[in-house]
């Protein structure tokens, strides 16, 4: 089952005094896992991320959590904000150090107004979020879904809503019938110049050191229906997306960049289904991606082992893995996290896709399961 159908079924630049982080010990450029002179350029490169007044605190940060202990959850306006910043002091006492907050239209842009979602988050309010998270030793990474994802069952998102020339099948199935997500065309020049500006936003709103960019489930790519697009090779489309982002945000805008893993694997390999792996031939692009991303692995069932951790590991990627609802799937995919750990493992990623409150968030057993599972402190292996 796709994650948004999971999540249907569930739901039918600050500046000042930076707080120090208050988890465990020890960190540093090792946490990439990569050879040292390059480890120490890439943890370089990332801690000039942040503004001049978060750049300490994140080095701290680093050295605080040698593990990611983190959540996902969507905070879609100001309300959701304010709900979540009450009950950070209570996840930052479960060991809680990191979440990733999807935002995606649901922002009041001022460069794009007309490409908001409404109720949406406003920038002061994104700002108090970022800083209590941070007074708490937690870091908040920002998402906005890129490629795929861009409308969801009748509902097209303001970016093809307003700007439908953009769409990788432009005029194809009113009313999104039969389609499972739209995509934007990665080939339209017009969809960075916009795209890029919506990400800057929500970046300085939450004066970001880290962004997600999604770009799960992108099942409408190369399409014949696209005049850019049709007959080219999805792999190396998927990786030109790709490629794009990271050159804003990692190199332009020296950040951090995330992101899903599943369109990086092969479905018929890895025995995965077509939603947690990829069977329109996007897989190949892993090869065509700086190796710096953190690839989000996620997995939300049960089973003996979860072999594109590995996979990715030895690819030389830094792998998050996340689970869901499911406890006992969670307690397996940390095995299997714990069996492959070192510098590379950066911990375990709950999600939520709105099977849980935020009042609720700290108390919830994948939360619980995890943070007891993954002690803070050093990994198991090292």
């Amino acid at each position: 089952m796709s994650k948004h159908a999971m999540w249907t079924a569930n739901q039918k630049r600050t500046s000042g005094n930076v707080p120090k982080p208050r988890h465990g010990v020890c960190g540093g450029p090792r946490a990439l896992g990569l050879q040292p002179l390059l480890a120490l350029l890439l943890w370089a490169t990332s801690l000039a991320a942040a503004p001049a007044g978060a750049y300490a605190w994140l080095v701290q940060w680093r050295h605080a959590n040698p593990v990611w202990r983190g959540i996902q959850l969507s905070v879609p306006d100001d309300r959701a904000a304010d709900a979540l910043i009450a009950e950070i002091p209570k996840l930052e006492t479960r060991g809680v150090n990191a979440l990733v907050l999807e935002i995606d239209y649901h922002f009041a842009f001022k460069a794009h107004p007309e490409l908001r979602l409404n109720p949406c988050l406003t920038r002061d309010k994104a700002a108090e979020l970022a800083r209590v998270c941070r007074e708490h030793g937690i870091r908040p990474v920002p998402l906005f879904n890129c490629l795929g994802h861009q409308s969801w069952a009748r509902t097209t998102f303001p970016l093809l809503a307003k700007y439908p020339e953009l769409d990788e099948t432009p005029g194809v199935a009113p009313g999104n019938e039969g389609i499972y997500c739209r995509s934007w065309c990665p080939l339209n020049p017009k969809v960075n110049r916009i795209v890029f500006e919506l990400i800057d936003e929500i970046a300085d709103a939450f004066s970001a050191d880290a962004f997600h960019v999604g770009m799960d489930e992108v099942f409408l790519i190369g399409s014949a229906h696209c005049p850019r697009c049709r007959g080219r090779d999805p792999a190396k489309l998927f990786a030109k997306a790709v490629k794009d982002l990271h050159a804003h945000i990692t190199h332009h805008r020296k950040m951090e960049m995330l992101m899903w893993g599943d369109r990086f694997l092969d479905a018929k390999t890895m025995g995965y289904g077509k939603w947690e792996s990829s069977a329109n031939g996007t897989y190949p692009a892993l090869d065509r991606v700086p190796k710096d991303i953190i690839l989000c692995d996620w997995h939300y069932e049960k089973r003996a082992d979860y072999p594109s951790v590995a996979w990715f590991l030895k690819r030389g990627f830094r792998v998050w893995p996340c689970g869901w609802k499911n406890v006992e799937a969670t307690t397996a995919l940390i095995n299997c996290e714990q069996a492959h750990s070192g510098q590379r493992m950066l911990g375990h990623l709950c999600t939520t896709w709105s099977a849980v409150r935020i009042p609720q968030l700290a108390d919830w057993p994948p939360v619980l399961t995890a943070m007891e599972r993954w002690p803070m402190g050093k990994r198991p292996r090292e």
